[in-house]
């Protein structure tokens, strides 16, 4: 049979290269169809490769290699087919997803319990209890092999190992140890994404006019709203009512009503935009990414944290696509989770703004004359001064804060609920 080439696919327009960042499969092996053997990475996104055909591989490309798009990656020889059927195959993931089996190791080589989220081996004497997968585990039976004949030989246990495990398991004999000096350093090529990135953020420094406009919000009617109604939420939509869904509604709201903030500069013209698609900035492994939710003015609070959730899960699986990374007309960061109490967030290009939000804390301020402790959170909107002006700014941050200290306001436009039932 004639080998097949597997290409570099096309992770987007005006994208000509990709970095192999690494193989998931060992040169010489045999590989499933539809099976993922390769991870690539652009300026833009993290994508799999993927095996066309069942059969023996060889790669044609290095760790660290930019490919063109196009290239060739590896050559897969079909005669060769795996030796396990596909029901086998089936059984496998099945006992990867469902880690709730248990599998014990050939007699007298210890046994394997697989638990959820990781499975642990009774390794016997002076092992105690080591995690591993259920795959290894399979591997270790159909070799038969034991926790000792793994672990003997990967390296030598140092000092700071044995005081590590010592310090876990809550020993108090290390107290009074040091924690050895050391000197070490290490230089690692930035990836794709990461230099990009660097590329972005220095140009929008740069060619922008950014100025920073702050101030701050009362929580407690959110977080009033959330705790009372959290349980009944949970169970109608299966997912938990956060506090980025009201944010960004709340700022869907005010873009319909600032439209500069939601517009950008195309060369010599200004385009302005009547839908919200907002992007949210989400840390993940390869570093952030900002995935788009469409249409935000149009969603219920329900639909923006489901979509929250699936953009959220494929950024810090490395499995987002250039479409749901491009296009957003405003994003929103949340530095808050990190602990962050004030910060001047970098306005994502080629829009013209975004909103930061911190982390709550509770503060004495003045309400109705009297010093209560309430909780607050700075937010701070940083802007391109050459679209949006300084009123519109602060306009529209003074919007946000207010549909988020009212959130009622939300279900009639923007508008107060008093207005709305005046028809005023």
């Amino acid at each position: 049979m004639t080998p097949i080439e597997i290409k570099i696919p096309s992770p987007g327009e005006s994208i000509t290269h990709v970095e192999l960042t690494r193989w998931l499969v060992a040169d010489g092996s045999v590989v499933r169809k539809n099976s993922e053997i390769a991870e690539l990475e652009s300026e833009k996104a993290t994508l799999m490769l993927v095996a066309d055909e069942s059969g023996r591989i060889t790669f044609m490309a290095a760790e660290g290699e930019m490919l063109e798009v196009g290239s060739v990656a590896c050559v897969i020889d079909p005669s060769v087919k795996p030796e396990e059927t596909e029901e086998a195959v089936e059984t496998e993931n099945a006992v990867e997803s469902e880690a709730t089996e248990r599998a014990p190791l050939k007699p007298g080589k210890g046994h394997v319990e697989v638990e959820q989220d990781a499975a642990v081996i009774g390794a016997g004497e002076g092992y105690g209890q080591v995690k591993f997968t259920p795959l290894a585990a399979r591997v270790m039976e159909e070799n038969d092999l034991s926790v000792e004949d793994v672990i003997r030989g990967l390296r030598r246990l140092r000092r700071e190992d044995v005081e590590a495990v010592m310090a876990a398991a809550g020993n108090t004999a290390t107290s009074g140890l040091r924690q050895p000096a050391s000197r070490e350093s290490r230089s690692e090529r930035l990836s794709s994404l990461r230099r990009k990135l660097s590329e972005r953020l220095v140009s929008v420094k740069n060619e922008t006019a950014m100025l920073t406009t702050f101030n701050e919000v009362d929580m407690k009617p959110v977080m009033d709203l959330r705790k009372r109604y959290q349980q009944q939420f949970t169970e109608k939509h299966g997912i938990k009512l956060g506090m980025m869904s009201f944010f960004l509604k709340a700022c869907a709201i005010a873009l319909q009503e600032y439209p500069t903030v939601n517009a950008m500069m195309e060369g010599e013209n200004l385009v302005s935009y009547d839908y919200a698609d907002i992007s949210v900035a989400v840390s993940a492994p390869k570093g952030l990414m900002v995935p788009v939710i469409r249409n935000v003015e149009s969603l219920t609070l329900a639909e923006i944290e489901k979509a929250i959730a699936v953009v959220a899960e494929k950024a810090r699986g490395g499995k987002l696509s250039i479409p749901e990374m491009t296009g957003g007309t405003f994003t929103v960061t949340n530095g808050g989770v990190f602990g962050s109490m004030m910060s001047t967030p970098i306005i994502n290009p080629p829009q013209s703004a975004i909103l930061g939000m911190h982390n709550i804390l509770e503060r004495p301020v003045a309400v109705e004359g009297q010093v209560v402790i309430r909780p607050m959170m700075y937010v701070a909107l940083s802007y391109d001064h050459r679209v949006i002006d300084g009123k519109d700014s602060v306009g529209f941050l003074v919007r946000v804060k207010r549909l988020l200290e009212k959130p009622l306001d939300m279900l009639f436009g923007g508008s107060g609920s008093e207005k709305a039932l005046l028809d005023l």
